[in-house]
């Protein structure tokens, strides 16, 4: 039980806050694990916004609309050219790279 005589240690709960990806990072990275879920099937548009999708869905909907619009903003800034021809697992290893980037 925690003490409540006690104030919060501030700079602790501050480094844990600025260690945590950013929202743009968590779009990016929930939307590999959905593309890794068919690792070896071939990247397509629909698969891209289908991951995107849910990705969206699972980090941002409890957010206000501004932190999602910047989030959303920010991940499609960062997101790299998934073109056709790669397999969605080459895809999910480019957007962890990317989400590795934002931070």
């Amino acid at each position: 039980m925690a003490d409540l005589t006690q104030p919060p240690d501030i700079d602790e709960a501050l480094r844990r806050l600025i260690e945590q990806p950013s929202y743009a990072a968590r779009l990016l990275v929930v939307t590999a694990r959905m593309l890794e879920m068919d690792a070896t099937e071939p990247m397509t548009d629909v698969a891209d916004r289908r991951a995107l999708n849910i990705a969206t869905d699972v980090i941002l909907t409890p957010l206000p609309q501004a932190v999602r619009d910047d989030a959303l903003a920010r991940a499609t800034r960062a997101r790299p050219v998934l073109t056709d021809g790669i397999t969605r697992g080459e895809a999910a290893l480019r957007l962890r790279a990317a989400a590795r980037d934002l931070g």
